[in-house]
């Protein structure tokens, strides 16, 4: 809401927009589907829509691509992301009470949040697609499978892509750019990002979450510079891929810890459970009573318990790995605005896969629904809220 204030203040100043009828402003701010968290609008790119007599006309398939990704964005949100905040939580509050992590529970709750905020967010924003579209509005894209690239610069692209094109129009590109050199476009980029996280709160998790962005960012611009000027080419075989696709999402997944940890050092703790089972070290018998008397704490949360955590961050991996995202599934009708123009198209599903108005997806809709019904006893709000 308050970076859509900002971007028409903004354009009015430099006379991109001519239109100052009260009224419109009035509807281009309450307009509720994209109201709270996004995504993020631009005048220019809603308000003509409304003067389409189309829009006020009923549109059964409109209304059903319409209820569709509303009810799928609802299950990813309740039933998904709120099924894996219960593997989450537990394992950043011990952190924060100074427990000190397994392995297993350290990547369990980096894993967990790394996935719930996913499906959180992007469940939210496909709610606000589809509800926009009831109305025969389109609004823009705002996630496109983050957790399939292959670099931070496309992660960026496909993540929150509402807030990226907002931070390129409105601090990147004012500050220069790229027009001035490396350096400065490397200063650009830092300034941006550590700002970007500075927006989401007054605390040093997110500084650091948005300094870290900033240096993968950094990284990856120079390491496609470097590249250039050796006439090194990238491989584009599976392994190539496969090992681009890890390294982003462990670079991502670790920038999380920051977002989500209380404090640094609540952060760091989690950080540290990657690499050192520090539990275990109670094996050592005698010489762990030695050891904690030079400062080496064996307390632990133990609440690791298996297979339940394991199945589900597991079946959330494949989803947002394997399968079509709801853009894709729902292409044949388009219901979004493609705004950044330099995304990839991702590849089309199998057909089974693609919605159409029949029987099946009907089905397909009621169990949907069915199960974010009852799983609203449990609901929390949406992460971004607090944002």
């Amino acid at each position: 809401y308050t970076f859509q204030q900002i971007a028409y203040l903004v354009d009015v100043y430099h006379g991109k927009i001519r239109d100052h009828d009260f009224l419109n402003y009035c509807l281009f701010v309450t307009f509720f589907p994209r109201l709270m968290q996004g995504p993020i609008v631009y005048y220019d790119e809603i308000m003509p829509q409304f003067a389409q007599k189309e829009i006020f006309r009923f549109n059964p398939r409109m209304v059903a691509a319409g209820i569709t990704i509303f009810f799928f964005g609802l299950f990813k949100k309740v039933v998904i992301a709120d099924g894996l905040a219960v593997y989450a939580t537990p394992v950043f509050e011990a952190a924060r009470h100074q427990y000190v992590l397994s392995f297993l529970e350290a990547w369990q709750g980096a894993l967990a949040y790394t996935l719930q905020i996913y499906f959180d967010f992007s469940g939210y924003s496909d709610m606000a697609i589809g509800l926009a579209y009831l109305f025969g509005i389109r609004i823009p894209l705002n996630f496109n499978s983050p957790y399939k690239s292959l670099s931070v610069i496309d992660f960026w692209r496909r993540w929150h892509m509402s807030l990226s094109r907002f931070l390129r129009d409105y601090l990147y590109i004012p500050m220069g750019g790229n027009r001035k050199g490396e350096a400065r476009r490397f200063a650009n980029l830092m300034m941006t990002m550590l700002l970007g996280g500075l927006w989401h709160g007054a605390a040093w998790t997110f500084v650091l979450w948005g300094g870290l962005h900033g240096v993968f960012l950094v990284i990856n611009h120079g390491w496609i510079k470097i590249r250039q000027r050796l006439g090194f080419q990238a491989s584009g075989g599976w392994f190539g891929r496969l090992f681009a696709g890890t390294l982003t999402f462990l670079a991502v997944t670790v920038a999380w810890v920051f977002f989500r940890a209380d404090s640094v050092s609540s952060a760091l703790r989690i950080l540290n459970g990657f690499a050192l089972p520090e539990k275990y070290l109670g094996k050592f018998g005698p010489l762990a009573a030695q050891l904690k008397l030079w400062g080496i704490d064996f307390q632990a949360m133990h609440y690791f318990e298996g297979s339940n955590e394991v199945i589900y961050i597991a079946i959330a991996l494949l989803i947002v790995w394997l399968a079509p995202n709801v853009q894709q599934m729902m292409d044949l009708c388009a219901p979004y605005l493609n705004i950044l123009g330099k995304e990839k198209k991702l590849p089309a599903p199998p057909a089974w896969l693609i919605w159409r108005p029949s029987l099946r997806w009907a089905m397909v809709l009621i169990l949907c629904a069915v199960a974010s019904v009852l799983s609203l006893s449990r609901a929390s709000e949406f992460l971004y809220f607090q944002f």
